[in-house]
């Protein structure tokens, strides 16, 4: 069995359990900070051995070494830079100093999971990050528009004591701290394990793929998929598990064991392999897969993929001596339709015949209820996807109406919210203005921050509607290009097979707005009485790719409607 990243399986949970009650007493009585989504991944990594050999979130001197060299300070080999986002307003508010000592809460049930001792307080240079991390300063990357919409401007670094490990209520047989698989490796007398990382469904590809590697190397294989964050659109880990569940079944009895990774993965192509192999490590893997363009997030703005396709390959293999784990190159399969087989792409003779699917094929299928088959997956396991996929024409939806106060934007979702019940089939649901109250009058002053909060709280529950089949109409001002690609975000990440959305540019001229406001709100807020109003001492961002662009000086209401409801039919969605 591999011997953990840094010599030591840095297990928080097991180290601190005996005076885990005592921290527990602490922890009520210290200021604290609930934690986004990611960081409580990451402190569920940190805090069970998974990011071995760190103990806490990076201080600044670990951070830049990572940054610039994928090294900790000390030397020792880490790709990924871990760190504890917190706003200025956070600084304050909790009193963040070097020494000071913080709970740390889970966002679900408000629980205390660990209190870190603070060592630093530091800001750091977002396009440094995003060249050197990801490669580009570009917002195709989901992990750089992380970074330049979500995460906050300072870094809090400091090593940390486990309370608790977060709870889990879902497929909780499947989770294994480094620790547990360890052990369940030790006690099946398992001692060469094929890791295999992904975070889309598999299939019979993947299955030949893994079987194949365990045959070559004389191992077992460790399926160990991701199901934290991954990227926004990806199948949701639900329906995913159902599926690993399924194919494992395919596999030849004791060869292969199903265990769940809480990693949120930021997409980083080489860093990220080098990162994966670490934790695959930890978890005491001896052989790492390592696919083609490994953790790539796609295209970037000029439509090139990120990174090349041997890249990860390349870096894994660059580390091989201190990463101490294997690598396994994946080979791309294909079907042979004369043998019904699959083999490595770089193994076919010239002139065979090959058959193959693609991922965006495949998704192309789900949603609009093409058959998949036999040779592609199973059935078992294409029975699960299509649970979760409902026909294009059953799919929810988001439209995101933006624009000035008075661009007629609310007018248009109205119209819209009739002409969507009369064509029946969905539910459909309306959320106006800037918050999810009903009087959207009570408050049309918001500072940034505010309004910003507010669009998390819209895009929540848009998300959640979307994901039950509703078609949902925001209309939200949305001013700013960060806050317009949160909500799509979000509703990407949480929508499920609803993770269908649309900006609708409402793009009347600030004049037409102002002279046609009966309520007077334009002119109280030129006076003063309304501060932080879009249009009068707020800038509103004219949206960069809106999907499409109205304007009720040039348009009628009803020719509007129908343009959207154009671009639903458009994509199979009506």
């Amino acid at each position: 069995m591999a011997t953990p990243h840094g010599g030591i399986l840095k297990d928080l949970v097991l180290r601190d359990e005996p005076i885990s009650r005592q921290l527990k007493d602490e922890a009520a009585k210290l200021k604290d900070i609930v934690l986004t989504e990611r960081q409580l991944c990451d402190l569920e990594l940190i805090i069970n051995g998974g990011f071995s050999p760190l103990e806490g979130f990076m201080n600044e001197a670990d951070y830049t070494s990572v940054v610039d060299t994928l090294r900790l300070s000390d030397g020792t080999l880490f790709a990924m830079p871990v760190t504890l986002d917190v706003s200025s307003a956070d600084v304050e508010r909790l009193s963040i100093v070097p020494g000071a000592r913080i709970a740390l809460r889970d966002p679900r049930d408000d629980e205390a999971l660990a209190i870190i001792t603070v060592d630093d307080v530091y800001t750091y240079d977002r396009v440094k990050e995003s060249i050197h991390v990801f490669g580009a300063d570009d917002p195709a990357h989901p992990s750089v528009a992380y970074l330049r919409n979500r995460v906050k401007p300072f870094y809090v670094g400091g090593r940390v004591q486990a309370i608790q490990a977060p709870s889990h209520f879902d497929y909780v047989a499947l989770r294994y701290t480094p620790t547990e698989l360890r052990a369940h490796f030790k006690k099946l007398a398992w001692r060469r394990v094929v890791a295999f990382q992904t975070r889309n469904p598999m299939h019979r590809a993947h299955r030949e793929l893994t079987i194949r590697a365990a045959r070559q190397h004389q191992a077992n294989v460790l399926i160990h998929p991701v199901v934290g964050l991954t990227k926004p659109g990806d199948v949701d880990h639900y329906t995913r598990v159902r599926v690993y569940e399924a194919i494992m079944a395919k596999y030849p009895n004791g060869m292969g064991h199903l265990a769940l990774l809480p990693l949120a993965m930021r997409m980083a192509g080489p860093r990220e392999a080098v990162w994966h192999a670490i934790i695959r490590k930890n978890f005491g893997a001896t052989h790492f897969i390592v696919g083609r363009d490994h953790a790539g997030p796609g295209k970037n703005s000029q439509g090139k993929d990120f990174y090349g396709p041997y890249d990860a390959q390349e870096l894994v293999e660059k580390y091989k001596d201190e990463l101490e784990i294997e690598m396994v190159p994946f080979q791309q399969m294909t079907y042979l339709p004369s043998t019904d087989e699959y083999q490595p792409v770089d193994e076919i003779p010239a002139g065979v015949q090959t058959l193959d699917i693609s991922g965006t094929e495949l998704r192309r299928r789900l949603k609009s209820g093409a058959h998949i088959p036999d040779w592609f997956s199973y059935e078992a396991v294409v029975s699960r996807l299509r649970e979760s996929y409902p026909p294009r024409n059953k799919q929810g939806f988001v439209l995101c109406l933006t624009g000035f106060y008075n661009s007629g934007k609310n007018i248009i979702a109205k119209a819209l919210q009739v002409a969507l019940n009369e064509q029946g089939g969905r539910s459909v649901s309306l959320l106006l203005g800037e918050t999810v109250q009903g009087d959207v009058n009570a408050k049309l002053g918001f500072t940034p921050d505010e309004r910003h909060e507010n669009l998390k709280r819209i895009s929540f529950v848009a998300g959640e509607l979307a994901r039950a089949g509703a078609a949902v109409i925001a209309s939200p001002i949305a001013p700013e290009e960060r806050s317009r690609a949160l909500v799509k975000d979000t509703v990407l990440q949480n929508g499920g097979a609803g993770g269908n959305f649309f900006l609708i540019h409402v793009a009347t001229p600030l004049e037409h707005c102002e002279s046609t406001d009966r309520k007077g709100i334009y002119a109280q807020a030129r006076r003063g009485e309304i501060r932080g109003f879009v249009g009068v001492d707020t800038e509103y961002e004219v949206p960069k790719k809106a999907d499409l662009v109205v304007d009720v000086t040039m348009q009628s209401i009803p020719s509007i409607v129908h343009s959207i409801i154009l671009l639903l039919e458009t994509t199979s969605l009506l």
